[in-house]
């Protein structure tokens, strides 16, 4: 019988094996992980430029790169100011009672039991007297007295006279309060909300609005708006004050309402803030918007993708897309490239209107970077299995 001693196999031999295995089994894993990247895409802030120039070709809206003929054809933001019916309205005359009115009567008597003064004063105080809709006032021991048409100075006099016969030489004083004639209102940021009436410093709109305290809020962000008889006109407060024409003179009843600019652009992309930004002035460019929001992330951002998205109004689009066929609004995506010579002109020069969407695409190569970096965390952690397998 011949026996055969079978010689085992080295341990060297045993360990290549083993590492041969483990780098296949990488391999496997690498593959399996680009495969998982291709398949479900890189994190990213939204879609890239290519894609959206592509979504413009399926017709998905429109991509208009800005130039100076867009640039005349979107800018259409209405500049507010007061019509020539508000400009060009006299300034009433302050003095003159009207019905509804509310006055204010003090009379003084030179006896010592007068007519109407309390036991021991000399003055009597007649205060909230209306006028009534006819236009008169009842003044004890005077009678019923026409009130509306005259100044409050001449009312006095009319009110002296019907009282001389009783009290003799009295002295009347006649002043008129906030009521239901020859009043504004005067309501939002304002230093003292409330009814005002037209007097001699306050018959025009700036007159008025120091007589309320003034505002309580930065002037540049205030809209002014006059209602008079069923229409509303609006102006910046700015405006105001450089433009003396916009310094209307009041009729009774105005309302007059100051509110805070509500405007405001959504940025999102490769910016320095993604939110929704209100207005900081009554006109803001892409260039200014860019600015607000802290400027363009120098590691992310594509300055060929600057996009303004916008529903453009049909007479804007057509003018815009040079079709007459236009009868509603249109997606437009107006594109910037800072990199050209005149870019950061246009992007000056190009107006950012309320509900707008600044979008920021980022560069090409950041996906590159994202995928090494991904594929250099996948070697990262199969070094780590190699390692732990060889031991």
């Amino acid at each position: 019988m011949v026996c055969r001693i079978v010689q085992p196999i080295p341990r060297t031999k045993e360990r290549r094996v083993t590492r041969t295995a483990v780098r296949a089994a990488r391999a496997l894993t690498l593959v399996a992980l680009v495969a998982a990247l291709a398949a479900c895409g890189l994190p990213r802030s939204g879609p890239h430029k290519r894609e959206l120039l592509a979504a413009s070709t399926r017709g998905e809206g429109a991509v208009i790169a800005v130039t100076d003929r867009v640039i005349r054809a979107t800018t259409t933001v209405p500049g507010l100011g007061f019509s020539s019916a508000f400009r060009d309205a006299g300034v009433v005359g302050s003095d003159d009672i009207n019905p509804g009115d509310v006055l204010g009567l003090t009379i003084w008597e030179n006896v010592d039991d007068g007519l109407l003064a309390q036991q021991g004063t000399s003055a009597t105080q007649l205060t909230e007297m209306q006028v009534d809709g006819a236009g008169y006032i009842f003044v004890p021991y005077a009678g019923r007295i026409r009130a509306a048409g005259n100044s409050p100075e001449g009312l006095r006099r009319i009110i002296t006279e019907k009282l001389a016969a009783q009290p003799p030489d009295p002295q009347v004083s006649v002043t008129r309060l906030a009521g239901d004639g020859s009043t504004v209102s005067i309501m939002g940021t304002i230093g003292a909300q409330g009814v005002y009436p037209i007097e001699r410093p306050t018959r025009t709109l700036s007159g008025i609005l120091a007589k309320a305290g003034g505002i309580t809020i930065a002037p540049e962000l205030v809209r002014v708006t006059v209602k008079r008889a069923g229409r509303a006109e609006t102006i910046w407060l700015r405006d105001l004050y450089e433009n003396p024409a916009m310094d209307v003179a009041l009729r009774p009843g105005d309302v007059i309402l100051l509110e805070q600019d509500t405007r405001a652009f959504t940025a999102l992309g490769a910016t320095g803030a993604q939110a929704r930004v209100p207005f900081t002035a009554p006109t803001l460019s892409a260039l200014e918007a860019i600015a607000t929001v802290g400027g363009l992330q120098s590691n992310l951002a594509d300055p060929k993708g600057v996009f303004v998205l916008r529903n453009e109004p049909a007479p804007v689009a057509r003018a815009v897309l040079g079709r007459a066929d236009l009868a509603s609004d249109q997606r437009i995506a107006y594109v910037l490239d800072l990199t050209q010579p005149n870019g950061l002109f246009m992007a000056r020069d190009f107006m950012i209107r309320d509900g707008d969407t600044l979008y920021v695409t980022e560069a090409p190569y950041v996906q590159w970077s994202k995928t090494l970096a991904a594929l250099t965390g996948s070697l990262g952690t199969a070094s780590s299995i190699d390692s732990l397998a060889a031991k």
